[in-house]
């Protein structure tokens, strides 16, 4: 008899104990568990100053005479006019591109008869083409993007030459945008995970895996301008430029 109680008392304590570490490893499991499902979802962001490495200006003039002849002989004085200019600008003339050359006919009413103005008849006058328009465009793209600039600015003072002449304002690209996108989005990865780990730590936490990722548009910007689009805004007006890129990031917290 004492025997059994001696071996029931011992299979209790034994169990006690069994029921004890379970619990432990329960609790430490649950734990665990509930750790891997607390996760940090932060955005980080990066700006950097570029400056356009591709110009391209357009232009284009006009010449008007009585007779197509006598338009396209003017067009032409023009043509050399502006590509000797150009030319004395600095740029190579294979940079300087003519387009074809569009014709418009000008119109106007003109009597056959003496005038008389007491029996003016408007029959008496016919629509006739009373002279001749000629335009050409031109364009350059040059990798000196200050010159195109100034270009700009200046073509039209070829007006004091008595020419008909427009400029347009002017385009800046920025070529190397491809790679710099890569570097754009490691750089917001990098502000992302550093924004997360100064949380966590706040919080008295460890940063653990990433869980997930995602990154924003890229927004090209004029300097000095933070304007957001949903489809990335790409400016192409001015020389220098800012691009912005985002990336949203969710981390595991241990």
């Amino acid at each position: 008899m004492e025997h059994n109680k001696k071996l029931s008392s011992g299979f209790a304590v034994v169990l006690a104990i069994g029921f004890i570490i379970g619990a432990v490893i329960i609790s430490n499991t649950w734990k665990k568990v509930t750790s891997n499902n607390v996760t940090i979802n932060v955005t980080g962001s990066a700006s950097k100053e570029i400056k356009s490495d591709l110009g391209i200006w357009q232009g284009s003039f006009t010449a008007e005479a009585s007779t197509m002849q006598e338009a396209y002989k003017k067009l032409q004085e023009v043509n050399t006019i502006v590509k000797n200019y150009l030319i004395s600008f600095g740029f190579p003339e294979d940079k300087i591109i003519f387009s074809a050359i569009n014709t418009n006919p000008v119109t106007g009413y003109a009597s056959n008869k003496k005038l008389d103005y007491k029996n003016f008849r408007l029959q008496d006058f016919q629509e006739k083409v009373v002279s001749y328009t000629l335009g050409q465009s031109v364009q350059i793209e040059f990798s000196d993007v200050d010159k195109i600039e100034s270009l700009s600015r200046r073509f039209t003072e070829l007006i004091n030459q008595g020419i008909s002449i427009y400029s347009e304002p002017p385009q800046f690209l920025y070529t190397k945008l491809s790679d710099l996108k890569i570097e754009m989005i490691g750089l917001a990865s990098q502000d992302a995970k550093t924004r997360a780990e100064q949380m966590a730590k706040a919080t008295g936490n460890k940063l653990g895996d990433i869980r997930s990722s995602r990154t924003g548009v890229m927004q090209i910007n004029e300097k000095n301008s933070y304007d957001v689009s949903d489809y990335g805004n790409n400016d192409t007006k001015s020389l220098i430029k800012n691009i912005t890129a985002v990336v949203n990031m969710n981390f595991l917290i241990e």
